[in-house]
């Protein structure tokens, strides 16, 4: 890890607008003044309880959603995402190969050799068989339709990703293979990533610091030792209760 930056995010205040009186949309703030930076070679675990703004957070870092206030800088091209559900974020019609291939179509810059050639190189990557490239993600394990979804985040060579939840509807043993490839994957291809779970025996497990998020607001941020051994906030110490 350096402190070469390829995230920050600065003075963030953010929401959504919903259906009012008489057809008027109110806004609804859900980030309150969040700033925080990403350094090249780091894992940031984003932890808090569910409602309190991490995915809205993700999709303001993504340019899904304009901050009312603050800016998002990006140091790198725009980050990709791992998602929670890689059987909703995967289209069902298509094989793992179009899956793969479609983004580098899209781009528009390779021809058809080179495109095969990036999606067999990226599917050995995350240590998936060649035989997977014909199946439908119906037809594969949770596991490996999240080595897929992986492998789609990383086909245009990013350095920076969001995992959002990446393991929670895995089990156990997956998760550990999971977590396992994400390190590896970061050692490997020199990536930095933003690792969103309300699991902290997983952020323990894979992150280099942590941010502590509750209703919109950054409460305690530090090194992973820093906040499991010598939480600051009564809130921090909640979690870390409820996560033994």
């Amino acid at each position: 890890m350096t402190d070469e930056l390829v995230l920050s995010v600065q003075h963030v205040t953010s929401g959504y607008r919903e259906g009012g009186l008489l057809g008027r949309k109110q806004r609804h703030v859900v980030l309150h003044d969040v700033s925080f930076d990403i350094r090249h070679g780091e894992i940031l675990g984003l932890v808090g309880e569910s409602g309190t703004g991490k995915s809205t957070l993700a999709r303001t870092i993504l340019g899904m959603v304009e901050p009312d206030e603050g800016r998002v800088v990006h140091y790198t091209k725009r980050p990709q995402m791992i998602f929670q559900d890689p059987y909703s974020s995967l289209n069902p019609a298509y094989s793992v190969e179009w899956i793969l291939e479609e983004p580098l179509r899209i781009y528009g810059k390779y021809d058809a050799p080179e495109r095969k050639r990036r999606v067999r190189e990226i599917l050995e990557r995350v240590e998936l068989p060649e035989e997977c490239l014909s199946a439908r993600p119906a037809e594969l394990s949770g596991g490996q339709r999240q080595r897929v979804s992986i492998a789609a985040a990383l086909i245009q060579r990013p350095r920076f990703l969001i995992a959002d939840e990446p393991v929670s509807a895995l089990d156990v043993t997956i998760q550990a293979q999971i977590l396992k490839l994400l390190r590896q994957l970061r050692d490997e291809l020199d990536l930095s990533y933003l690792f969103i779970s309300h699991d902290l025996n997983v952020v323990y497990q894979l992150c280099d610091r942590v941010l502590v998020m509750k209703q919109g607001r950054v409460i305690e941020t530090g090194t992973v030792d820093e906040i499991f051994d010598h939480p600051k906030e009564e809130y921090t110490r909640q979690l870390l209760a409820a996560a033994e």
